[in-house]
């Protein structure tokens, strides 16, 4: 099968399309046809190992899985003889976890992993683009218990885990303040944001706006410059890896100190989410945001376009341009 590997962290010149050998489906197992992936910050961020704690998981010298790659939708081709919840040719979506290995052609699941049958309405490119925004806006979101009339602040709205935030925020019946720049304040106010600010013209913690939810979804941000957007007993999230230090540290400190807390939680990726996100999406919650498609050949310019900051949802790589 063709897939793209990596056998040395660094730029996306370390990327290579190859050859290898097709998986076999253990009997727990069943083998996808990939049909879509993306590219997203943390295949980006794992390639180049960045921040450096990354290789205590992934390969402390070079990478131990060579194959990136989360998000994915596809056909079920074949079951191991103890697989019951599919059936070959099932339509199927959903997250690799920490096996990665979706930018390939095939890639061999189990029942357990957080993978379902694609909605009929989705195409396989924008069912592709789902699970891994909204699962870690749904992570932070979740723990901080919104309630209809909350108002919740995200920065960062209109990239794939911002776009899923403001709708999964929405869905709970809170009210949205989006940030972001000029070229996506319609995107974003289409997506249900009651308010969006462009942050190229106006610094958005500058306000009398307080709320209960301060969301950074793209790490650009700190909590000593949005504190004050908090009302007491707000929560201010961040999904910047970089600031490992930092954001624990304070998660532990606000959590015994002050009205205002701080919070890290870490994801976890369970079937129990993606079928959810089904839900969602058969009622019209929640819609993929795609900016560009790439073919898997073209993989390296995919991740050149990501680490540029500036992606509007999400990239998608197609193994099967058209299919439905």
């Amino acid at each position: 099968m063709k897939a793209v590997v990596y056998e040395r962290y660094g730029s996306p010149d370390v990327l290579e399309f190859k050859d290898i050998a097709k998986p076999v489906p253990k009997d727990n197992e069943f083998l996808i046809r990939i049909h879509a992936t993306t590219v997203n910050r943390t295949d980006c961020g794992l390639r180049e190992a960045d921040p450096f704690i990354a290789r205590f998981f992934t390969g402390l010298i070079r990478p131990k899985n060579k194959i990136l790659g989360t998000e994915f939708a596809g056909e079920v081709e074949a079951i191991g003889k103890d697989v019951k919840q599919f059936k070959k040719g099932d339509h199927v979506f959903g997250h690799s976890g920490d096996k990665f290995g979706a930018h390939a052609e095939y890639i061999c699941l189990t029942e357990d992993d957080p993978v379902a049958i694609k909605p009929d309405n989705m195409t396989y490119e924008e069912a592709a683009s789902v699970c891994d925004g909204a699962i870690l806006a749904l992570t932070y979101l979740s723990k901080a218990n919104i309630q209809k009339g909350h108002k919740v602040l995200i920065y960062g709205a209109s990239g794939s885990i911002g776009t899923a935030g403001v709708q999964l925020a929405k869905y709970y019946g809170a009210e949205v303040t989006g940030v972001c720049s000029t070229t996506n304040l319609e995107m974003v106010s289409s997506l249900g944001a009651d308010e969006v600010i462009d942050y190229t013209k106006e610094d958005f913690t500058q306000t009398d706006q307080t709320y209960e939810v301060v969301f950074d979804a793209v790490g650009k941000s700190s909590f000593s410059r949005c504190k004050n957007l908090l009302k007491a007993g707000g929560i201010y999230f961040s999904t910047e890896l970089g600031y490992m230090a930092q954001n624990p540290f304070l998660d532990l400190w606000t959590s015994m100190f002050g009205s205002k807390k701080v919070m890290f939680p870490l994801p976890k990726y369970t079937k129990k989410d993606v079928l959810f996100f089904k839900e969602l999406i058969e009622m019209g919650k929640i819609k993929a945001v795609i900016d560009r498609q790439y073919t898997l050949e073209q993989i390296v310019e995919a991740y050149m376009y990501v680490e540029k900051g500036h992606k509007k949802g999400n990239v998608v790589i197609t193994l099967d341009r058209g299919s439905q």
